[in-house]
């Protein structure tokens, strides 16, 4: 399991159902790390184990650590648990006699060394231990392992399948078919408006076409010069090698691209050498027919140091099946995925 933060070559898709994440462009994870904690005390702090049963009384008392990595994403419209914890449990029993006097109190800690999204069908490893091991310590000890482990079991597969069902992202990883609203408010408003003057009408389908649309402005710094970073931005080959993806790339104004396995395609639209790249862009997830642009434009304030100037406009606010992080994520490929990967690979960091 790859931890919090880092990508997963398991995760890496051509085609996806909902056009989304692909190549982690529009990676959404959810650190469920403090999560997985409540949710563990919750299930595990005070239980009752054995309630007399051979005149022993047994609880747990509270979690006192949750360590590792826990996480959610989706791919395919399907929740991908990760998680790779440890649990330390407190406990506590107490032996009486049979007029129910008390014999012994003596506190113990149970420990659960692995519990992994790997092994999500097996029970996990358990460790019980007890601070008195006397004989009436062992038999609270005894009474724990065979009482109490099955129980704790049951509560570790309660998070198990509650992580399998999207933990605390269920509601914002679930793929949601909706209507664009674009679309949808330009359909409304066609059905309903009496005609108008071909003026009219040009005017207000331009204004309509701006809501839900927003645009991305970034200025990030590179130690090269301005024509190795446009050479690197319009060859395919380098492409594939700091996105580790397909990619198709025309040189001429007016051909296609292809980008991150075909989860973005589109068109030059201006080229000038070294200094402009203008390019119609769009992801495979987004509405038929919704292209944003994308205007780069590189300079050269001193040899050896380019400063692009990214400015990628009209990116709708949600994707074809109503997920609202569109422009989130897109800026975060522009970042991650792209200008950090390139410094990273050719070394053009300053």
């Amino acid at each position: 399991m790859a931890k919090y933060g880092e990508g997963d070559k398991r995760w890496i898709v051509k085609d996806r159902a909902d056009g989304a994440n692909v190549h982690n462009w529009h990676w959404v994870e959810t650190n469920c790390l403090d999560w997985s904690r409540n949710l563990l005390s919750n299930l595990l702090s005070g239980l009752t184990v054995t309630d007399g049963e051979g005149d022993l009384f047994i609880k747990t008392k509270k979690v006192d650590k949750v360590d590792g990595d826990a996480y959610l994403n989706v791919r395919k419209g399907k929740i991908i648990p990760g998680y790779e914890i440890s649990v330390t449990l407190s406990w506590e029993g107490e032996a009486k006699d049979s007029d129910g006097n008390s014999l012994l109190k003596a506190e113990g800690l149970v420990e659960i060394p692995y519990i992994s999204d790997e092994n999500a069908d097996e029970d996990p490893e358990l460790k019980v231990s007890i601070k008195d091991e006397g004989p009436l310590g062992r038999r609270l000890k005894e009474a724990m392992l065979a009482k109490g482990k099955p129980l704790i079991f049951d509560k570790v597969r309660v998070y198990v399948q509650t992580m399998a069902k999207g933990g605390p992202a269920k509601d914002e990883l679930e793929v949601k078919k909706i209507v664009p609203k674009a679309q949808s408010t330009v359909a409304a408003a066609a059905a309903t408006k009496p005609k108008e003057s071909v003026g009219e009408n040009k005017a207000a389908a331009k204004k309509e076409a701006k809501k839900g649309f927003k645009t991305i402005t970034l200025r990030e710094k590179f130690s090269c010069r301005a024509r190795d970073m446009y050479e690197i931005l319009m060859d395919e080959n380098r492409w594939k090698g700091f996105t580790l993806s397909n990619a198709r790339i025309s040189k001429e104004v007016g051909g296609e691209f292809s980008i991150f396995d075909g989860s973005v395609t589109g068109t030059n639209l201006e080229l000038q050498d070294g200094k402009l790249i203008v390019l119609k862009w769009r992801f495979a997830n987004w509405a038929d027919g919704i292209y944003s642009t994308v205007k780069l434009a590189l300079d050269e304030p001193e040899p050896g140091i380019t400063v692009v100037k990214l400015a990628h406009t009209n990116i709708p606010e949600e994707d074809r099946y109503g997920n609202a992080t569109v422009v989130e994520n897109t800026e975060r490929g522009w970042r991650d995925l792209i200008f950090n990967r390139i410094r990273a690979v050719f070394g053009f960091g300053i």
